[in-house]
């Protein structure tokens, strides 16, 4: 930087500050500049003039608000509850309950899924295929949505997504035969998509640091206990009615007046947390070659397909699993799946209440002594949920309450994911291109998550079920040869023996409780495998997660010193540190033009 260029940052007036962000907090008056203390920065010509020695906050952890001389400036940067805004709380409780009901809508299936399995007479893999279908389109449909949300009307495009998931939700209902309520189902992907693409991004467009942090645990806590009530309404409402369709009409209705709540909201400005006003978009191409070059998120992005692929499997078959195997026990024998599914939903409702926001807690917490914290909660979660979860399958048929109490801490542990990976994609891509960030994410983790293991939990089953079926019949022309051998031996033991074959042949020549239960039991084990290898996938973030943070903020603070201060170039802008580089970047925001 040149020493003119020093020059302009070092003799910043005084009344140019109006501006809140710039002065002590417990000041308000605005009346010195309030920025990083010079210890902060390292000794660089090109930065230390810029700075006022008498403060000790970080330029990160200010409020920004107001404007300069008619300039607009960095909006506010709020760390405490207490400084949100109306308009902010307005639009983050919006999006918090389209979430809840997104999510009340996707797993209202599942706590019906025995009744609409007698209804269409279909086996396991059809009934996993109609959550498969359902997340390849959300996940094809991403991409349009991600490209449209960087550069259109969010709320607008949100607003037509969730009015056409609510329409095709209620439709679905009435539709008489399996192929027709499919393909339904694949059509509310479409609506669903467009929502869950954009929404982290305005929500990121709005805070910045620990409150953003905390704003997406708002949101994302939303996705266990929206899951949850889709279990408990889809099976009350069902027993009521004494009719599964009714248990898909309640969502359409909430979303209706979700529709009218989302245009109410304000779009911000993308980037607009961090001051990046009015950054340029790049084409779609660089995008995608930004995206895959980022390391960090492309590792998190692996690392969660594994935590969708693990929830997706868990989400859908839970239910009837746990039903299968308690049923066996003595003393279950009429147990009923829909009080199954609700506890079953009261579990992932207080799982998700907890763990999503210990997890967004944890790293606060833990990030300001370790940088790279936010993956490594992540990938402990995951190793820590994979023997809890299959210690829960493996005692189910022995142990109600064991089962509960292992799958409530499973989930608990898997939940510590949900804020930070979607606080990890926002830190260290670029706002300009973070809808498509979201897209591209969705895109992955579904195709090679949830939108599988439904089908591939259900496959399996279905291919172990007949292993299972066959070795047993194979038992049974064995022990018929037995008893050809000793009849004319002993009446008393042909007849024995004769019962004991009948009762094989009845419990073989259909799938028997039993064979149902083991057949399941042995496809859900793919999913602690695949819990190791999402950890795995964490920890090698933490690798990278520091360069491609900074990487991010170079990048936004570089765009703020061209745009303010044109003389400079990519060789000045890069020669900076990136915190000496934020700093500089909210000083020149406020200098008269």
């Amino acid at each position: 930087m040149s020493h003119k260029q020093q020059q302009s940052y070092k003799k910043l007036p005084t009344e140019a500050m109006d501006n809140p962000a710039m002065s002590n907090s417990s000041s308000g008056s605005g009346s010195h500049v309030d920025v990083a203390t010079s210890d902060r920065l390292p000794p660089t010509n090109s930065s230390q003039q810029l700075v006022s020695s008498s403060d000790s906050d970080s330029i990160e952890e200010r409020p920004l608000r107001g404007a300069v001389d008619g300039i607009d400036t960095v909006p506010a940067t709020m760390v405490r509850f207490s400084n949100v805004g109306r308009s902010q709380w307005f639009t983050v409780t919006v999006l918090c309950f389209v979430n809840l009901i997104n999510y009340m809508d996707r797993f209202t299936i599942a706590g019906v899924l025995s009744d609409i399995q007698k209804d269409f007479e279909i086996a396991d893999d059809a009934a996993g295929l109609l959550q498969t279908a359902f997340v390849i389109f959300y996940m094809v449909f991403a991409p349009l949505f991600g490209y449209l949300g960087d550069r259109h009307s969010r709320p607008w495009i949100m607003a037509v997504g969730v009015a056409l998931w609510s329409t095709t939700t209620l439709l679905g209902s009435f539709m008489p035969n399996y192929g027709w309520f499919i393909t339904f189902r694949a059509l509310v992907g479409i609506g669903e998509a467009s929502y869950s693409t954009i929404a982290p991004t305005i929500i990121s467009d709005m805070f910045v640091n620990d409150m953003r942090s905390k704003m997406l645990a708002l949101f994302y806590f939303a996705i266990p206990v929206g899951s949850g009530f889709g279990y408990i309404i889809g099976s009350k409402t069902a027993t009521l009615a004494n009719n599964w369709r009714w248990a898909l009409r309640v969502t359409p209705i909430l979303g209706i007046a979700a529709v009218l709540l989302i245009l109410l909201i304000k779009d911000p400005e993308r980037g607009a947390s961090e001051g990046s006003h009015n950054m340029e978009t790049t084409s779609y191409k660089d995008d995608l070659k930004g995206l895959v070059k980022n390391r960090s998120f492309m590792l998190s992005t692996c690392g969660f397909t594994c935590v969708a692929f693990v929830t997706g499997a868990l989400a859908w078959w839970g239910p009837s699993y746990i039903h299968l195997g308690m049923s066996m026990q003595p003393g279950n024998e009429d147990l009923q799946v829909d009080d199954v599914a609700f506890k079953f939903g009261a579990i992932t409702m207080v799982a998700g209440l907890l763990g999503v926001p210990l997890g967004s807690f944890l790293s606060q917490f833990l990030h300001k002594r370790y940088p790279s914290a936010d993956p490594a909660i992540c990938a402990f979660g995951l190793l820590l949920s994979a023997p809890l979860l299959t210690g829960a399958c493996l005692i189910t048929n022995h142990s109600t309450a064991g089962t509960y109490i292992l799958i409530f801490f499973g989930q608990l542990a898997l939940n510590l994911n949900w804020a930070i990976v979607a606080d990890i994609l926002l830190y260290v891509v670029v706002p300009n291109r973070r809808s498509t960030a979201e897209a591209f994410q969705i895109l992955i983790s579904h195709a090679f998550g949830d939108a599988g293991s439904p089908y591939l939990v259900g496959a399996i089953s279905e291919a172990i079920k007949k292993q299972l079926v066959g070795n047993a019949r194979e038992d049974n022309r064995l022990v018929s040869l037995a008893l050809t051998a000793v009849n004319e031996t002993s009446q008393l033991l042909s007849n024995g023996t004769e019962r004991a074959i009948i009762n094989l042949r009845d419990d073989t020549s259909e799938y028997s409780n039993k064979i149902k239960f083991e057949g399941l039991q042995y496809a859900l084990f793919s999913t602690t495998f695949v819990e190791v290898l999402g950890g795995i996938f964490f920890l090698l973030t933490a690798c990278y997660i520091i360069k491609d943070k900074t990487a991010a903020v170079r990048a936004v603070a570089a765009h703020h010193l061209r745009a303010t201060s044109p003389s400079h170039n990519k060789n000045d802008v890069e020669s900076i540190d990136s915190d000496s580089l934020v700093i500089c970047t909210d000083i020149a925001l406020r200098v008269r033009k």
